[in-house]
């Protein structure tokens, strides 16, 4: 599938906002927005959150509802629900206005035969990818995450930004999607070799659906159930006893839920599934790590939420000894300094491990930190109590302690004497070792000196006979000439 951008027709034409009408006192905007794909003007309704203006550092992720006349006040009341009850991130949130000319039907086309976009729906398409979300991010401070967002007819055109090459979105809400005849093979091509480009997937249907419209929802679900792909998070609702209308007020927060799950307080499902059979040192890992992926992801630079350390508390407690209790406070410290929490935790470790003086610092330097009328102070201060009980337990295990200095500092000097007396001994053996090797090494060469000497003398005396013999032989033989003469 060819989705032109018109990339060089879209760096020659400015963007140019006719009007925009400012509903002050109130955090929605409706701009009218020219489009040179489109060669018009398209109605944009725009909801701010409140604490835009008020945090110049953050960062908001980006919604867009096509279907924006219906969509976008059932969407963004969700939203804003959801992020007063700590669910999701505040959000930018636009909706196109696609029905004042019922322009959705030229905009969301498909053509019949190949079921690719069709001119008009190309435009379009070539017009939220490019024009629209250059002028956004150019406009408002976003964070990478974006979720668009369509019903019926504009939820199939939803499906072209979830099989393009690039993925420019990374959330798909599709309500009630009129998908066309090829869209499930799309899917199923893409989908089927995405990796390391994690997408969140929502879907739905009911039984107020055509047979037609249901069974082809259906079969996307069970293609997209049947892919097992981790990085495609996928949801399905099924609506019973619903009507088209309603299951939109159904759908939507349903889909928030899914979408942004991971930007929730630790669930008791995803304790069960992902934190549970954890070690203390995964378990704090993982609560790190959750909380850097919601800045990421959302721009939301939150502090781990104190239901999060309180969901980790029992494992990090009661396992490996509670080895890692005094990690899990410094990283609480770190995070709230002004809690008593961390000293808690850092003075519980130390009185298992029998550090009584530390522990007794570190729970005063807690309580210190707790309002004296508070109902907590009177709980926090048992921790203290329980040290000062045990203070004869404490100077005793001190003088334990120092008694154990002392015969270790003892053992010590004694452990120094010994070597100090082993080096001399090994320094006298190694010396008479040498004195007996450089004698043994004389005696050889003596005895070696003599063994010549005695063979020389025997090799002079045989030479000696030898010669005498010849002298011998020879004057008998000049005395037996001489007769003979």
């Amino acid at each position: 599938m060819t989705l032109n951008h018109c990339i060089m027709q879209k760096l020659l034409f400015p963007f140019l906002l006719l009007t925009a009408t400012i509903l002050f006192g109130q955090d929605i905007i409706y701009k009218e927005f020219k489009s040179y794909e489109l060669g018009d003007i398209r109605t944009l309704k725009i909801y701010i959150p409140k604490s835009y203006e008020s945090d110049g550092t953050r960062l908001y992720p980006l919604s867009i509802l096509f279907d924006g006349d219906y969509l976008f006040d059932v969407y963004t009341g969700n939203a804003k629900l959801f992020a007063q009850r700590d669910k999701a991130p505040e959000q930018i949130i636009v909706g196109i206005l696609q029905n004042e000319n019922k322009e959705r039907y030229t905009d969301c086309s498909y053509d019949k035969i190949n079921g690719l976009p069709t001119e008009d729906s190309n435009k379009f398409y070539r017009f939220v990818h490019s024009e629209l979300l250059d002028y956004l991010e150019t406009t408002y401070r976003l964070s990478p995450f974006r979720t668009l967002v369509g019903n019926t007819l504009t939820a199939n055109f939803v499906n072209y930004f979830v099989v393009e090459n690039a993925l420019v979105f990374d959330a798909f809400i599709n309500i009630n999607p009129y998908f066309n005849p090829d869209m499930p093979s799309f899917l199923q091509n893409k989908l089927s070799n995405l990796r390391e480009q994690k997408i969140y997937y929502y879907l739905n249907s009911g039984n107020y659906n055509s047979n037609a419209k249901h069974k082809r929802i259906e079969e996307v679900a069970y293609l997209l159930r049947s892919l097992a792909n981790p990085d495609i998070v996928f949801k399905y609702d099924a609506f019973k006893n619903s009507t088209k209308t309603a299951s939109i007020g159904q759908a939507i927060p349903s889909a928030l839920a899914h979408i942004f799950d991971i930007y929730s307080a630790i669930s008791q499902d995803e304790f069960s599934l992902n934190v549970k059979h954890l070690s203390p040192p995964d378990a704090i890992a993982y609560l790190e790590n959750k909380y850097v992926e919601i800045e990421y992801l959302f721009g939301t630079n939150m502090k781990i939420r104190e239901r999060d350390i309180y969901a980790i508390e029992s494992i990090v407690i009661d396992q490996e000894n509670g080895d890692y209790l005094s990690s899990f406070g410094e990283m609480i410290y770190n995070l709230y300094p002004e809690s008593p929490l961390s000293d808690y935790y850092i003075g519980m470790f130390y009185e298992r491990i029998g550090r009584y003086k530390q522990a007794l610092k570190n729970y005063k330097n807690g309580y210190a930190k707790i309002n004296e009328n508070s109902d907590d102070a009177e709980a926090y201060y048992q921790n203290i109590e329980r040290v000062l009980n045990r203070q004869d337990e404490i100077i005793e295990l001190e003088e334990l302690e120092k008694e154990k200095k002392e015969a270790e500092k003892e053992l010590l000097k004694i452990e120094k004497e010994e070597q100090k007396e082993q080096w001399e001994e090994n320094k006298k053996a190694q010396k008479e070792q040498s004195e007996l090797e450089k004698e043994t090494e004389k005696k050889l060469w003596e005895e070696s000196k003599n063994a010549q000497n005695k063979k020389k003398e025997a090799d002079k005396k045989i030479k000696q006979e030898e010669w005498e013999k010849r002298q011998k032989a020879e004057k008998e033989m000049r005395e037996k000439y001489r007769k003979k003469d």
